[in-house]
């Protein structure tokens, strides 16, 4: 863990971002986490791979630069199984095995959507290099070690152009990098080029923030970190800050603030079927974070469904024409809710992805993803669940202890 515990960080990516930007940005912001993330890279065994930090100017701005060095004749995994199989066979800790493969599903599921084909026969093409998998271990470790912050984002740069890959020339942002960020907010900046790389879309997508907005409890600024590409911009610094924050004196240090956005309304004029489907259909809306029914007395006293959806703030508008869209509902209600979170992290064990809840007397709990054992029976699916469960909270038990 960080010797600074933010409760919240913001990003701010001026310059846009990519995989390189983040570590880098992180890592100055944090200096404690490159001795991890070394640790983390020497447990992937392959000799004439490593990574360095550097200090560099961009439009006069002082930024922290990750440099990954490559000297090996080693082929890289290039499909989402060889990458997991392979991240699996280390020794890596759980979260920090967790967090690079969720990112690296995130990926896969993308290049999937654009070419056309399934998760498992996707070949990565642009993320494929051993230069990828060390910025994405680098982020994942931050992510892991820094705890369950809560993350915040500016608007990202869009770019424009065209860059040539293996595939011809491609739009800018590359097809991925949008499937990657549907619904998060873009800014033309009249800077063409690849401002927002596939490695650091998923980045984004993994962590799920919350768009840059003012208002919300008083906080308290701990530190900021400026990391740089290797580009140069015609006139701006090609940067990303990161800036944690931490709460005052004497508020809780376990519990985390965030705000969500609320849609209500109701239904009395949809068979159940169609309503499921519907509800389904909202409930994949990549800023969609939950979606609840309640059986009801409507108007006329008509049984009616309430239906509630709770998903991240900016995609109000998006959200509400989607109701209408698939509902028969005339209006639709919503609202921005202050919320307390407790700290939660991702792991993975045996091949399985776990959530770790931290409550505020310090006690852990843990849920394995239900759909991972949809093809079990009941009985099955509760025996590898509590099996799977505690192995993780006593693999956690004793990595607090140490």
């Amino acid at each position: 863990m960080s010797r600074v515990q933010p409760a919240r960080i913001d990003l701010n990516p001026l310059g846009g971002i990519a995989g390189d930007m983040f570590a880098a940005a992180l890592f100055d912001a944090f200096p404690d986490q490159f001795a991890h993330f070394q640790n983390d890279l020497e447990q992937l065994g392959i000799d004439g791979l490593g990574a360095e930090r550097q200090v560099r100017q961009s439009k006069g701005m002082r930024a922290g630069y990750f440099r990954v060095i490559q000297n090996t004749g080693l082929e890289p995994p290039r499909t989402l199984s060889e990458v997991e199989n392979f991240l699996r066979s280390k020794a890596l800790d759980s979260e920090v095995l967790g967090t690079a493969s969720g990112i690296y599903r995130l990926l896969a599921q993308a290049e999937a959507a654009v070419h056309g084909k399934t998760l498992h026969t996707i070949h990565f093409h642009e993320v494929s290099d051993w230069d990828s998998m060390v910025d994405i271990l680098a982020a994942a470790g931050i992510i892991a070690r820094l705890g369950c912050c809560h993350w915040r984002i500016g608007p990202l740069p869009l770019g424009g152009g065209t860059v040539n890959t293996e595939h011809g020339a491609i739009m800018m942002p590359a097809p991925a990098t949008t499937e990657l960020l549907h619904g998060y907010q873009w800014i033309d900046d009249g800077i063409a080029g690849e401002r927002v790389t596939p490695t650091g879309a998923a980045i984004v997508a993994y962590l799920k923030p919350l768009p840059l907005q003012t208002g919300g409890a008083p906080m308290q600024l701990l530190v900021s970190g400026t990391g740089c590409g290797s580009r140069e911009l015609a006139d701006r610094a090609n940067i990303l800050r990161a800036t944690a924050y931490g709460h005052p004196d004497g508020a809780s240090r376990t519990l985390q603030q965030d705000q969500v956005l609320q849609l209500a309304f109701e239904i009395d004029d949809m068979t159940g079927e169609e309503l499921a489907s519907a509800m389904d259909r909202v409930r994949a809306h990549c800023a969609v974070l939950d979606v609840s029914s309640l059986t009801m007395a409507g108007k006329k006293n008509r049984t009616a469904t309430g239906i509630r959806v709770l998903a991240q703030p900016g995609s109000l508008h998006e959200l509400i024409e989607l109701c209408f869209a698939e509902t028969s509902t005339l209006g639709v209600r919503y609202t921005l809710l202050d919320r307390y979170i407790v700290q939660r992290s991702q792991h993975e064990i045996d091949g399985l992805r776990v959530k770790v809840a931290q409550r505020p007397d310090g006690t852990l709990t843990a849920k394995i993803e239900s759909d991972q054992l949809s093809e079990n029976s009941l009985a099955a699916r509760r025996r590898l669940a509590m099996g799977t469960e505690a192995k993780l909270l006593k693999q956690q038990g004793r990595q607090r202890d140490d």
